[in-house]
């Protein structure tokens, strides 16, 4: 069987991950920092990166234009470096694409999102080559699972989006 990995950020990773754990299709979830420049980057020291996740998924039970519909339907993609009380470059939303036919589909999401009016404000989502995915230390991992009511400003907002 042969998975694939979508990477992408909105926010804090907390939250995305603890509403993406349980969708279909997804095999596996990290968090991590993305984007940036520092080397070795960490909750402490990431300057540049976002918090991010790198989705494992069944590409026979779900799809990556699936996934980015989820995406924009749990984070406001809105608000430029903004999610909730979190606020700066870390909690922006971005979309690492590994390749053209991800690059392609992620504007065709986008462009479906921003006509779909459900949104008052046009779409900031950055579509960005994706680079390197560094993992966050194992603390932040499944932080929800481990900690049910901790902080989160994710939630579904709307159904479906395709």
């Amino acid at each position: 069987m042969t998975y694939s990995k979508a990477y992408f950020a909105g926010g804090c990773f907390w939250g995305i991950e603890d509403l993406f754990r349980l969708r279909k299709g997804i095999i596996d979830s990290e968090v991590g920092y993305m984007g940036g420049k520092t080397e070795f980057p960490t909750y402490h020291n990431h300057e540049g990166h976002a918090e991010g996740i790198e989705l494992t998924y069944d590409p026979e039970i779900t799809s990556f234009e699936e996934i980015l519909d989820y995406f924009f339907r749990i984070h406001n993609p809105t608000t430029l470096n903004r999610q909730g009380n979190d606020h700066g470059s870390s909690y922006r939303s971005v979309i690492f694409f590994q390749n053209q036919i991800e690059k392609q589909s992620a504007q065709e999401i986008i462009d479906i999102v921003d006509q779909s009016g459900k949104w008052q404000d046009k779409v900031v989502t950055s579509i960005e080559p994706f680079v390197k995915f560094w993992p966050a230390e194992p603390e932040h991992q499944n932080y929800l699972t481990r900690y049910p009511n901790g902080y989160t400003c994710h939630f579904e907002r709307f159904e479906t989006f395709l």
